[in-house]
């Protein structure tokens, strides 16, 4: 049973995702997956290469930028704000929870110069809690102003 949160009017962010959620995010007019979750992390869940033939059998694009324990660098910040200038319709993220997809977004969002305000109340309306990451949304919003 398909779990798409809103974020935005473009974006959605959901947790783990099936073959059979494709078609329900098409419906919704998502034209571009993106995986935030890293292969082998739960080998019992659809991996991204199954997601990914599904996604395109579907007629939507595909992107994974894994987060894994590491966390969050500025490239997947980066690939994620080029994705996302390159859909052509509604985006949805996904990880195991979609806390890590959401997280990804603020940050996107923040480098684009929106107020940490807005972003985290957009966050919070989806069920999601970005007060982890607020210092590194606080400083990407600074940047952008400058």
């Amino acid at each position: 049973m398909s779990d798409f949160r809103v974020l935005s009017a473009t974006m959605f962010a959901s947790p783990q995702i099936s073959p059979e959620d494709l078609l329900n995010a098409a419906n919704e007019g998502v034209t571009l997956i993106i995986n935030n979750r890293p292969d082998g992390e739960a080998p019992e869940e659809p991996q991204g290469a199954e997601i990914e033939a599904a996604a395109r059998a579907a007629g939507l694009d595909y992107v994974a930028i894994p987060i894994g324990q590491a966390g969050f660098s500025e490239p997947q910040v980066q690939a994620l704000q080029d994705a996302l200038a390159s859909c052509d319709g509604k985006a949805l993220g996904y990880c195991r929870s979609g806390t890590r997809s959401t997280f990804l977004w603020s940050l996107a969002q923040a480098r684009e110069g929106v107020a940490p305000d807005d972003i985290a109340a957009a966050a919070q309306a989806a069920g999601y809690d970005i007060s982890p990451i607020r210092p590194a949304i606080d400083m990407f919003a600074a940047q952008a102003k400058s």
